[in-house]
């Protein structure tokens, strides 16, 4: 496919699992009407909604980003690629981490918004700076950049491996059977290594494949593998639950992108390409309005389902407000804040 209509596609792809990753952290049932027998089709809604089909969104953005990584990768451009990926993710994965951690100092010290954020008085000190920064401990979301962040730094590990088709099958069977059997490393997720691992293959071996201008084989493709991937899903349910599931979340981003032409989707709107910030400021915007909503609208059903549908809108919308004021007044600080995303 053409590069812009591949770019073009890669936007639309970002938009959508961010709009997924969305309803993953929007469940309100409890919070509004608490446990009753009459509501139980809205837990069953958004535990199905968020804990079953919106997961695949994290798998998505890193297969993403991987992709892009090793896309044209070479070992003499590590240290480019390094380079970039510095300001474009560490820095502001340490300043969004500081931001919510000072967000969460004041709100705590504040009476009508302790109970928003559902803090204790945080401490403000160096020391509880420094594990907020490293542990993201008040931007729960970026576990995903931190995962990122450490697959980036086993570039030279991982493409060793994926350069080597046979050595590559090993691993990624030998992640699974781990996965299976309850083995965890110490920092890193073995899923998001095999997610990650995956889209590297694809970008060393196939990437004909992947680039491929659509078409009816690769719409028969897509659906293909989206039928073995919600067969894992309904073996999930029994046997060993974790590794279906991981290959369900595997496979469905896969079998979208070959299911998609790229030639009907329409140039992405600037606005849907500020992902990045829609991924930083969703969850504080979520719990805003879920807390807030809970303590001042009527306990009903139809409060927290409306809700609960329309929060992605609610997000893009404040999150695109929010970045337009930034980029007019302060572009410099839109470019620290997205690592120059969209600039």
């Amino acid at each position: 496919m053409e590069e812009s209509r591949f770019c073009n596609k890669i936007h639309w792809f970002t938009f959508f699992f961010s709009l997924l990753v969305i309803w993953v952290h929007s469940a309100n049932a409890e919070t509004y009407l608490g446990w009753r027998d009459d509501t139980h089709f809205l837990f069953i809604l958004q535990n199905y909604v968020g804990n079953v089909a919106a997961q695949v969104s994290v798998p998505g953005f890193f297969m993403i980003s991987s992709y892009l990584f090793y896309r044209n990768f070479s070992m003499d451009r590590l240290i480019q690629k390094w380079t970039t990926r510095i300001s474009t993710i560490l820095v502001p994965f340490i300043l969004w981490n500081f931001l919510y951690y000072m967000g969460y100092v004041l709100a705590s010290r504040i009476p009508g918004l302790r109970d928003v954020v559902g803090k204790e008085i945080v401490p403000f000190n160096l020391m509880a700076a420094g594990d907020a920064i490293l542990h993201y401990t008040y931007n729960y979301v970026f576990w995903y950049l931190y995962q990122l962040i450490l697959l980036i730094l086993l570039a030279p590990a991982i493409y060793f491996v994926v350069k080597r088709p046979w050595l590559a099958a090993v691993a990624g069977a030998t992640i699974l059977w781990a996965i299976g059997h309850g083995y965890r490393l110490v920092y890193l997720n073995l899923d998001a290594l095999l997610y990650y691992g995956t889209a590297a293959c694809f970008a060393v071996h196939e990437k004909g494949m992947v680039e491929k201008k659509w078409n009816c084989r690769r719409m028969a493709a897509g659906i293909f593998t989206a039928g073995i991937g919600m067969g894992c899903l309904w073996l999930s349910a029994s046997g060993i639950r974790v590794v279906w599931l991981v290959l369900f979340r595997l496979l469905i981003p896969i079998a979208l992108w070959l299911m998609t032409p790229e030639g009907k989707l329409p140039a992405a709107k600037s606005w849907m390409k500020d992902n990045f910030f829609l991924y930083a400021v969703h969850f504080a915007i979520v719990r805003l309005i879920n807390k807030t909503g809970a303590e001042i609208l009527p306990p009903t059903v139809a409060v927290p389902l409306i809700l609960y549908i329309f929060m992605p809108l609610f997000c893009v919308s404040l999150s695109s407000l929010m970045a337009a004021v930034i980029k007019s007044y302060a572009p410099p600080v839109w470019r620290i804040l997205t690592g120059g995303r969209n600039s």
